[in-house]
């Protein structure tokens, strides 16, 4: 199982942080299946991909008491596939997702960390 994580805190008001997140998942073709207060499920359209290969998204979601326009996410990536290759399908959507997160013209990054 491929599996990939990465650590984001941006600048956003908090009213603005959930549609922002969730128009950048729809954009990487990803749909959310679950959502609570801090907590985000998503997962991507069948159809181009083999079965095992169709990425899932877990995000986590923390808010510092006290601070009004910071978010802090935790992304998780992961698919059924073996990681074989270092450019596989998960890798590749990761890097897709962390990409669209950092380069948000609607936020400020102020702290990124990925494995």
């Amino acid at each position: 199982m491929a599996r990939y994580t990465g650590l984001f805190i941006v600048a956003v008001p908090q009213e603005n942080f959930r549609p922002l997140l969730g128009e950048i998942l729809e954009a990487a073709n990803l749909n959310i299946i679950y959502e609570t207060a801090d907590y985000i499920m998503a997962r991507e359209q069948p159809g181009e991909v083999p079965f095992t290969k169709l990425v899932t998204v877990e995000v986590l979601i923390n808010r510092t008491a006290g601070v009004e326009d910071e978010v802090r996410m935790n992304v998780v990536m992961k698919n059924e596939e073996l990681p074989l290759h270092l450019d596989n399908r998960c890798r590749q959507m990761f890097n897709l997702l962390s990409e669209a997160i950092a380069e948000n013209r609607y936020w400020e990054l102020l702290e990124t960390a990925a494995s």
